[in-house]
């Protein structure tokens, strides 16, 4: 195996023996063979959505063929070796809609060469699978170091906005530039044709989509759920049967809650399941009693002291010990060998394993009290206060704004996020989202006349909201975002969070500070091109960096 695309990668390399993220070396292996099942896939995909032919099972398919292999998602070899023959099934009928439908176009030449991915065929067993791995993996053609690199960079990020894609598509909304875009994105990688300047652009083509992706999930949640408002949560306890549910993943919420509603069964959120609590549609549920635990990487210790059932949902997922392992269950693309999994029945789950499990177990024997958060502040609640926000800024009652947040993880050097935070003076607001919060969300920061000084804007699924207000309050202050008093202090883990910043690199957003470490993926060359480009920075110390931000802006 060979695996660099998480921040946690062994030595700041690459994995090479295991993932430490605790996937086996045979799971690496399979999800390199899935991606590269999926770039033929895409080559055909491209053809029909270039004859205006699709296929919405296929489409689906490519979503959760890519948001499958983004880290501490599915750690199951044999799901993974059942996607890529399923990946292979799907190129065949892609292969005949295009053969059926090709001589039914007119001036348009498909004849050109294919490149060997698209008549890839995976081996029959699994020994044979294992070995075709040497002559896919994505560092096998002996690429030059920095179109390697941006390769590389295009292909996480490619995942990281599949995860926002299916998201949105399970909720019934689409978008076909979107679809169309995973098609054209896989093809070029198939193809290996671009040079480092046409890597660079197809890269913040990526994030431009991306952009329109976040927009339409944000547009399916408020449009299922309702729009955030804010609401104060609480982290204690309540005497009875409980669910706990991790991931990101809103729609297994809202079933699970109406199913155990019956059942008298508490659930309470976990990680990046907190924004929830905001949403009119969820927070109606009268078993939806608060959060449990903190961020995805503290799991097992939490998981393990919790007397319930266990829900993963998405990514975010770590080996289970002994100690919840009969308690833990897996749904939609998460996986681990071992876990029992809950599946969809044309969109429908029966969560009545995890209901039963957690009647079985008891829950918490009385009741505890615990501290209140406050969430629910997207892109309208905060918008709705523009006027008051603006009008401190202008009296200076409002210095700065800084937008502190990102994945968080096990890896030493986050507690910097921490510092940065309590260090902000009291005159700044700071906003966040994503479990990067879990660094600082239980401090207490106070109010600016009313406005609480953070903001908590949601998952990482809502990092749209955090643009929309950079843009929406650059248009009332008539400048450009990158003259806002605004500074982003971005952690990162995995692959939606390179989505993010490819993202805000195509919107022109410089002065990006990043940590705790730079991507090993990402090569002296391109780094440099990307620090001279948009003044990319890693982070440094929360005193010398917050003394760097308001210093300048003094001046």
């Amino acid at each position: 195996m060979f695996c660099r695309q998480c921040e946690q990668t062994a030595g700041g390399k690459a994995c090479t023996l295991s993932g430490v993220c605790g996937k086996t070396a045979e799971a690496a292996v399979l999800m390199d063979l899935l991606i590269y099942g999926l770039k033929g896939l895409g080559l055909y995909g491209k053809m029909l959505d270039e004859m205006g032919v699709q296929d919405k099972e296929i489409d689906r398919f490519v979503m959760e063929g890519l948001f499958t292999t983004v880290t501490n998602v599915n750690f199951d070899s044999n799901r993974l070796r059942q996607m890529i023959y399923e990946c292979f099934e799907y190129r065949k009928k892609a292969e005949k809609i295009f053969q059926e439908n090709y001589g039914k176009q007119e001036g348009k030449d498909f004849t050109g060469k294919l490149p060997e991915v698209a008549f890839w065929q995976p081996a029959g067993n699994e020994s044979g699978l294992l070995q075709q791995w040497e002559k896919v993996n994505i560092l096998a053609s002996g690429r030059e170091e920095n179109v390697q690199s941006l390769q590389e960079l295009f292909l996480y990020g490619l995942k990281g906005m599949a995860a926002y894609a299916d998201h949105s598509f399970l909720l019934g909304l689409e978008d076909k530039a979107v679809t169309s875009f995973f098609y054209k994105g896989l093809a070029a990688l198939a193809e290996d044709k671009l040079d480092l300047a046409g890597w660079l652009e197809i890269n913040m083509e990526l994030g431009r989509v991306n952009l329109a992706c976040m927009e339409m999930l944000d547009k399916a949640h408020r449009q299922h759920f309702g729009t955030p408002e804010p609401t104060r949560v609480s982290l204690g306890v309540v005497r009875g049967p409980a669910i706990v549910i991790s991931g990101h993943d809103l729609l297994d919420l809202q079933q699970l809650l109406s199913q155990a509603e019956k059942r008298n069964v508490n659930v309470y959120t976990h990680g990046e399941m907190l924004p929830a609590h905001g949403y009119p549609g969820l927070k109606k549920y009268k078993n939806l009693v608060g959060h449990y635990g903190t961020a995805w990487q503290n799991q097992q210790k939490e998981f393990s002291e919790f007397p319930g059932a266990i829900l993963m949902t998405t990514n975010c997922l770590q080996k289970p010990p002994a100690s919840y392992q009969d308690r833990i269950f897996t749904t939609g693309l998460v996986g681990w060998p071992g876990v029992k999994h809950i599946s969809s029945d044309k969109g429908e789950k029966d969560f009545s394993p995890v209901i039963e499990k957690a009647l079985e177990v008891r829950g918490f024997p009385e009741d505890r009290p615990g501290k209140m958060l406050l969430v629910g502040f997207g892109h309208q609640a905060v918008l709705g206060m523009a006027d008051k926000i603006v009008e401190k800024v202008k009296s200076g009652k409002i210095r700065h704004f800084f937008l502190i947040g990102g994945c968080d993880g096990a890896r030493p050097g986050r507690n910097y996020y921490q510092e940065f935070a309590r260090l902000v003076p009291e005159d700044c607001l700071i906003l966040t989202l994503a479990c990067g919060k879990y660094r600082f969300n239980t401090l207490e920061f106070g109010q600016i006349e009313n406005i609480p000084r953070l903001l908590d804007c949601g998952q990482c699924n809502d990092s749209y909201t955090a643009i929309r207000i950079a843009v929406e309050l650059a248009k009332v202050f008539q400048c450009d975002v990158n003259r806002l008093p605004l500074s982003l202090i971005l952690s990162w883990y995995e692959q939606k969070a390179v989505a993010i910043l490819v993202t805000l690199l195509s919107l022109g957003i410089r002065n990006i500070r990043i940590g705790p470490s730079l991507p090993a993926f990402i090569s002296p060359g391109v780094l440099k091109v990307l620090q001279e480009k948009f003044n990319l920075k890693p982070i440094t110390s929360a005193e010398k960096d917050l003394q760097e931000i308001l210093g300048k802006e003094e001046k």
